[in-house]
């Protein structure tokens, strides 16, 4: 094995690599620009659209209560929501969202009440519309108030206190660090970011070096230097590889900062900045995230760079490998789905053990013998990968395929 003659066919796709626009742009531009685009842009429309849909005062209807004078002008006091006349094309209206939310007061509510009967009030509403379900949440608070206050009137007129009504008092409280809960909520995204830029990273050099090379008629000429074809194969292995891991490094380092003044800027557009949470990856998180990232990427890099082999063109080197990014993309959306913890199962699983291994780093969390587990697996794959790479590289039919 000749170290030399691979770094001089690495130093040469290198640099044919950096003077090809579309590398530079998947390798720089993208996951500089789409971190904050994603986290920033995201949480601020976020954020000024969750605030003007808790600002916004719900058009209610109420069905019913004409026989209920008391329960139902408490309803139109209520400055919280707008009453409009009863309909009875409510269901059309909610589903349109031409009116929030509905409530049927039952009949003879108010002497039920006053009997103290079991009745029923139900709230029609848009389940999964945001603004529905502000506009049901307080017509519900408006009427658990109320039932509150029946039952405080009930135990005043028999003289009892009103500690009867609530003998006990919940409340829960977070005993985990802020840093923790924060990483508990962004963990999921970090890996799915990063694990999708550095396989686009690499995707772009693997179909130049290949493909492209065909379609430029240049193969030839390589393939006659004086250089063996595993130095060749592993020259162009490493300029893919590196890529990878600079868009990876790049996605991790932008999305750390990206926290950091995200947060800053949320805090300022809403009040929710009460919470305390603690957006941001530390340096050690980003440094295990990206050493468990490694051999993920070796994968990526030898397996786009056989699969672009077969390819007799640029254009169909893009129809093979777009493929490729739904069976990476499925196993870093199925770590971020509640309930999907790490075992010793799901560590043998590529890219979705990686995944979730990255989601404990950014919470906090070190499962060192996991992590043991993902990496040694993981290097294995990688070794499988460009174990294939490097045959189809000696196979004539292959890479002079027509």
């Amino acid at each position: 094995m000749s170290w030399r003659n691979v770094g001089v066919v690495y130093r040469k796709e290198l640099t044919d690599s950096l003077r090809d626009r579309r590398t530079v742009l998947s390798m720089i531009a993208v996951p500089i620009l789409l971190m904050p685009m994603l986290t920033i842009g995201l949480g601020v429309v976020s954020v000024l659209l969750f605030g003007r849909a808790m600002l916004e005062i719900p058009t209610v209807m109420v069905l019913g209560g004409q026989d209920s004078p008391a329960v139902l002008a408490a309803l139109f006091a209520l400055p919280e929501i707008r009453i409009v006349p009863a309909r009875p094309d409510y269901a059309r209206e909610i589903s349109e969202k031409q009116i929030r939310a509905a409530v049927e007061i039952p009949r003879d509510f108010d002497a039920a009440v006053a009997r103290g009967d079991a009745v029923t009030v139900r709230i029609d509403m848009y389940q999964g519309e945001l603004k529905s379900g502000f506009g049901a949440d307080r017509v519900q608070k408006f009427f658990t108030d109320y039932r509150e206050a029946v039952v405080r009137q009930r135990l005043q007129s028999r003289q009892l206190p009103a500690r009867l009504a609530a003998p006990f008092v919940i409340e829960q409280k977070n005993v985990v660090a802020p840093e923790k809960v924060g990483g508990e909520l962004i963990g999921g995204l970090v890996p799915y970011f990063v694990i999708l830029l550095c396989l686009t990273g690499a995707m772009y050099p693997a179909i130049d070096l290949t493909a492209g090379e065909k379609e430029r008629g240049t193969i030839e000429t390589i393939l006659c230097s004086p250089v063996s074809r595993v130095h060749l194969v592993l020259g162009k292995f490493l300029m893919v590889l590196t890529a990878s891991l600079f868009t990876a490094l790049l996605a991790i380092l932008s999305m750390g900062m990206t926290f950091v003044a995200g947060k800053k800027i949320l805090e300022r557009l809403s009040p929710l900045n009460a919470t305390g949470l603690a957006l941001s990856i530390s340096l050690k998180a980003v440094i295990w995230v990206f050493v468990m990232i490694v051999p993920l990427a070796v994968l990526f890099s030898a397996a786009l760079l056989a699969i672009a082999l077969f390819a007799k063109s640029y254009k169909e080197a893009q129809s093979y490998l777009s493929p490729l990014t739904v069976f990476v993309i499925l196993p870093a959306i199925v770590s971020i789905l509640p309930g999907v913890d790490l075992n010793a199962g799901l560590s043998l699983i590529p890219v979705l053990n990686t995944s979730l291994v990255s989601k404990e780093i950014v919470a906090g969390s070190y499962p060192w013998n996991y992590m043991a587990l993902i990496f040694a697996s993981s290097c294995l794959y990688a070794a499988g990968a460009l174990a294939v790479a490097i045959h189809l590289f000696q196979r004539e039919d292959v890479l002079f395929r027509t």
